[in-house]
């Protein structure tokens, strides 16, 4: 537990005396009837107490520098039915808080919590249910200093965003997340593997997705970080394809994108290859400019650099390939400067990975570009999509490529830890004849 414990430190000094910081658990949700999705904790309430389960409230008060859990009690009816519930004495003893209590006793101590501070934090809007009891509470208090006589009793005057202080947190990934981000990485890597090795003319994009899950769940990844895209042929044209409901046919190229969320972790791969295990030549010539792209981008990471420039370097190679095959006309430059390329290449260059897939941090601060520091992790995910249309090549209709990798900066540059999955021509048409 000694990550989570840093981190509620280090989070404590930075909310400072005269504070109070209040986070909730995720809340379960309903499936249908009375059944409910596989429950996943709130990536905040993860990342400082590593605490499983929902009905729970975190407490740090920064004028005792303390951290307080209140969770459900232990109920043996209830974990018949439900499974184990740590309980406030063994949640204490393992997850390492100050103090901890029944669920049932934070209504009650939250006004003294709350008076004499004068920030309030909160991830506002993060659960707006939870957000109207913390803010019914903080209005009681604030009506009671008020009409007391004795003099310094006040409640917080300050509502502050306490997403501010963790995203900065999270965006620089401790070496305990990047070992959990290198396993999930691994893991996915290991299914898209399977998926080359599996792929057949004629079986189902659904038999696929079947076995990215089967590697995930076999090396200990119970559930993916995000909706497998398993696009066969003119699906991959479309970026968020999920159905994964059509065969696939001799001939087409098929775009997987998966990952797998190790201990809440995400990994996210993208991969194309042809179905038959054989790219045609315009399919070679369109893979090679992104695979390009990709090596590019990934070679220009490295601390100090900005992300922009790093887009910008990919965007020219993939331009300048629409260009050399006749997708586009006209000059490079002519085509970025009026965002022709848009109708091929219509997202940017990657994300920040982490507890989330799309994890938080933003790639600008107080108007100011964030430059690249060793701990950040984030994608690299080139791609162009042709749909057919009267101008354009009938060789490249309705062909989908992206190439992507996760990559951690590094003191010196980058690792890519995603590195293991083929993605050059000879390697993929190598590993698919078996």
């Amino acid at each position: 537990m000694e990550p989570f414990a840093e981190r509620r430190a280090k989070l404590l000094q930075q909310i400072g005396r005269n504070s109070i910081a209040v986070l909730f658990s995720a809340p379960e949700q309903r499936r249908s009837n009375d059944t409910s999705f596989p429950f996943r904790q709130d990536s905040y309430f993860h990342y400082l107490t590593g605490f499983p389960e929902t009905e729970a409230v975190l407490m740090l008060d920064g004028t005792a520098q303390t951290s307080t859990l209140y969770c459900r009690d232990k109920d043996p009816l209830r974990e018949t039915w439900d499974g184990f519930r740590y309980g406030p004495e063994a949640a204490r003893e393992v997850f390492d808080f100050d103090a901890a209590y029944s669920i049932g006793e934070w209504s009650n101590h939250i006004p003294e919590a709350l008076t004499n501070k004068r920030r309030l934090y909160a991830l506002w809007g993060q659960y707006s249910e939870q957000d109207c009891v913390l803010m019914q509470h903080w209005s009681r208090v604030r009506q009671g200093a008020g009409q007391r006589i004795q003099a310094n009793t006040y409640a917080p005057d300050t509502l502050a965003d306490l997403s501010v202080l963790l995203d900065a947190m999270r965006l620089i990934k401790d070496d305990s997340e990047i070992d959990l981000l290198r396993k999930a990485g691994e893991i996915s890597a290991l299914a898209h593997i399977r998926a080359m090795q599996k792929t057949r003319p004629g079986m189902g994009e659904l038999q696929i997705e079947a076995e990215i899950l089967h590697e995930f769940m076999h090396h200990g990844a119970r559930f993916p970080s995000y909706n497998t895209i398993v696009a066969g042929g003119k699906n991959a044209c479309c970026l968020h394809y999920v159905e994964n409901k059509d065969l696939l046919r001799d001939g087409d190229l098929l775009l997987i994108d998966a990952g797998a969320e190790y201990q809440g972790y995400a990994g996210d791969i993208t991969r194309t290859f042809p179905v038959n295990g054989k790219f045609n030549a315009a399919q070679k010539d369109l893979y090679e400019v992104v695979l390009a792209a990709n090596k590019t981008a990934i070679d220009a990471v490295k601390p100090g650099i900005n992300w922009a420039d790093i887009h910008r370097s990919a965007l020219a190679i993939l331009v300048q390939g629409m260009v050399d095959l006749k997708l586009l006309q006209g000059s490079v430059e002519g085509n970025i400067e009026s965002n022709a390329y848009q109708r091929f290449y219509m997202h940017g260059l990657g994300h920040w990975v982490g507890l989330d897939v799309h994890d938080v941090g933003g790639r600008w601060f107080n108007g100011q570009p964030v430059l690249l520091q060793p701990g950040m992790c984030t994608t690299i995910e080139p791609g162009i999509y042709v749909n057919a249309a009267d101008d354009v090549p009938e060789a490249f209709h309705n062909i989908g490529i992206r190439i992507e990798d996760n990559v951690c900066v590094t003191a010196n540059g980058c690792e890519v830890y995603t590195a293991t999955v083929p993605k050059e021509v000879a390697e993929i048409e190598e590993i698919m004849r078996g």
